[in-house]
């Protein structure tokens, strides 16, 4: 889910990963973003 921010930012979120969310300056920065989020949210579940 990406949507814009009230600051002017864009805000993407990962429903699936509860707190996983990230943002850009750009839809596109928000998603390349929220991938690099999502990776890091992974690795953190598996070295648990």
């Amino acid at each position: 889910m990406v949507y814009p921010g009230e600051d002017g930012y864009w805000v993407a979120e990962c429903p699936s990963l509860p707190g996983c969310i990230s943002q850009g300056t750009s839809r596109e920065e928000a998603v390349r973003n929220m991938h690099e989020a999502m990776e890091g949210y992974i690795a953190a579940l598996l070295n648990v």
